[in-house]
């Protein structure tokens, strides 16, 4: 048996933010999260102009850290639960939406966020959530998965609950028209993996090989006119969209390798999801070839080019295709930019090899030798 869960309404397209007020459910007061970038931006105005058309009331919740840890999630939650709100709208990339996710189920007697690290179950939905995404990439709108940094491990780990699937979901290509090129091309990568991972996974389900392959087929065609043309509107809901169905599949399935291995460069050095998500890609992705060529060739047929005949010649076009995109969005592919230095290599390793929630999901079995030479290859 497999299963699709995902939000119960998605409005998407030119205007599509007309719908807040209808979406907030009758709500009397909203708790708007966002962070001071996209304030500063003005990307926030719009939204907000639409609650104070429908007479929606709100407080705003924009001191959120960029890849928060979970005590830096704790304090946004006790902020929330001094707001009585009867909605949340979170209008930003996924570390707002995924600390908005965990306001809305940290509600109850004694459930913290490390406790949700201990034991997602203790979860419940307590609040209408409404995800406004200002990136085309993390697919939070669509998870039931919010991501946080645990200082003592120096890793970034993932707390998946159900209850976090959000109520309504609003992709209006106007969110992300401003969004500077650097922030947009590593959040489309990382949009990108998420595709791709999933239609490798162990865990595939024709749910997850669908939205994945819908993600795939959009993201190859709008990506880097997405992220390099600013009135390239069309491109850029093109994107919001693959965004979504790369995050539904996540749902239905699972990503593999590449965010595993991604953990500790966010979770040590500080380095943005999307980022390490891209220097990971094609490293993973050349390791898995040897298990994943017949995946590579039905994306190849599915993106309609001709021209390769064999199965390893319409993987190798894909390979290729997906490092180019890479390089022309001008993404860091090596870890010297960050500092980190070879001596760390071995930390690397045993904190990569520690995500074995994603690990066992990749058709190839990582060990940590195979972790060692990846991780190697970034290192210079």
């Amino acid at each position: 048996m497999f299963t699709c869960k995902m939000p119960g309404t998605v409005c998407a397209g030119e205007n599509a933010l007309n719908a807040l007020g209808t979406l907030c459910g009758g709500a009397r007061k909203a708790a708007v999260f966002s962070d001071r970038g996209i304030q500063a931006s003005g990307a926030l105005a719009l939204p907000l102009k639409k609650l104070e058309e429908a007479g929606i009331d709100y407080t705003l919740l924009c001191d959120l850290p960029a890849e928060p840890t979970c005590d830096q999630a704790q304090t946004v939650v006790d902020a929330f639960r001094a707001v009585d709100a009867q909605v949340i709208v979170a209008v930003g990339g996924g570390s707002v939406m995924d600390i908005a996710k965990l306001c809305s189920i940290a509600s109850g007697e004694g459930v913290t966020v490390r406790a949700l690290l201990e034991d997602p179950g203790k979860g419940r939905k307590a609040v209408r959530t409404v995800m406004i995404p200002t990136t085309a990439g993390t697919g939070a709108e669509a998870t039931p998965n919010a991501i946080v940094a645990v200082p003592e491990k120096e890793l970034k780990v993932g707390i998946v609950c159900q209850e976090m699937i959000p109520d309504a979901v609003i992709l209006d290509g106007e969110m992300i028209r401003r969004l500077p090129l650097k922030i947009a091309a590593s959040t489309g990568i990382d949009a990108l993996c998420h595709a791709i991972e999933c239609y490798t996974s162990k865990k595939a389900t024709p749910f997850s090989d669908l939205y994945a392959m819908e993600a795939l087929k959009l993201i190859f065609a709008n990506l880097e006119p997405a992220c390099l043309d600013s009135e390239a509107l069309e491109s850029k809901n093109a994107m919001l969209m693959a965004a979504y169905y790369a995050g539904v599949a996540i749902t239905c399935s699972g990503t593999t390798a590449v965010h595993a291995l991604s953990y500790p460069l966010g979770g040590k050095y500080h380095i943005p999801h999307g980022v390490a998500n891209a220097m990971l890609l094609m490293p993973v992705m050349r390791f898995n070839l040897p298990c994943c060529q017949a995946h590579f060739a039905r994306v190849y047929d599915a993106l309609g080019h001709k021209g390769a005949e064999s199965e390893a010649e319409k993987a190798a076009w894909l390979l290729e295709r997906m490092e180019q995109m890479v390089k022309r969005l001008d993404i860091p592919t090596d870890l010297k930019q960050y500092g980190v230095p070879k001596e760390d290599l071995p930390g690397l390793v045993k904190a990569g090899m520690e995500v074995q929630r994603l690990l066992g999901n990749n058709l190839r079995t990582v060990t940590a030798e195979d972790a060692r030479e990846i991780y190697a290859g970034l290192l210079g």
